[in-house]
């Protein structure tokens, strides 16, 4: 189906958290991409994931990528939390105590969680 509609008109295929796909699915989810990639030369794919399946991506579309580290750190996930919190649409639904858990609680929760590089994956063709 990828082919299909990739090989007609200029595509853009967003795979978010690649690393979330079961082994087995992502082989094949990834063989299916090289192939799109080989007989579509207009697509552009773009993958995210946590680092461990940067070599694996590589290895499965050789030549096909470029990758592209992107961190956030715990002050990335505060400061977003304090702009959120500046924009709220209900303040009155929120005391001081609940605004200090949220701060306290989430990037501890984050950092825990997907702090630290993920990686994208470029078709190499579009990086100039």
């Amino acid at each position: 189906m990828l082919l299909a509609i990739a090989s007609s008109r200029p595509t853009f295929i967003c795979i978010d958290a690649l690393d979330e796909c079961a082994g087995m699915e992502r082989f094949r989810l990834l063989d299916s991409l090289k192939e799109v990639l080989e007989q579509s030369p207009g697509i552009r794919i773009y993958i995210t994931g946590r680092p461990h399946i940067r070599a694996e991506v590589e290895s499965r579309l050789t030549g096909k990528v470029v990758s592209v580290s992107v961190s956030s750190t715990t002050g990335d996930i505060t400061r977003y939390l304090h702009s959120r919190l500046g924009h709220d649409e209900t303040p009155d639904a929120m005391d001081e105590s609940l605004k200090a858990e949220i701060l306290e609680k989430i990037p501890e929760n984050m950092s825990e969680m997907s702090v630290g590089p993920r990686t994208l994956q470029i078709p190499p063709r579009i990086v100039r």
